[in-house]
């Protein structure tokens, strides 16, 4: 659920930036979450066929959501006044991410 965060801040924030307002720039990037849970549905019911190749999807997966976040985040969180906290914020996030993975394995 942690990762849905910044998946629906990449639709908000340019959706926001081109003028819209914050209600509907948030409702955007909600519904841009709606279609997990048919694709969660599809996974179970096809899971005998999907187990074995499931390591190549969550590296494809982790490889896009990694490069959305160096190239559409990183760089606006640098800019202005307040970029140290978003730096802060990112290495605090990142070191989060990195227990949660050991701890949970």
């Amino acid at each position: 659920a942690i990762q849905n965060f910044p998946e629906g801040a990449i639709i908000s924030m340019p959706l926001r930036a081109e003028g819209l307002s914050k209600t509907r720039a948030f409702v955007y990037g909600v519904l841009s979450g709606v279609v997990e849970p048919v694709g969660a549905a599809l996974t179970i019911i096809f899971a005998s066929i999907i187990i074995p190749v499931l390591p190549f999807l969550l590296s494809f997966a982790a490889g896009a959501m990694l490069y959305v976040v160096v190239e559409e985040i990183i760089p606006e969180m640098s800019e202005g006044e307040h970029s140290n906290i978003g730096t802060i914020m990112f290495a605090v996030g990142f070191s989060l991410m990195m227990v949660l993975d050991t701890t949970l394995g």
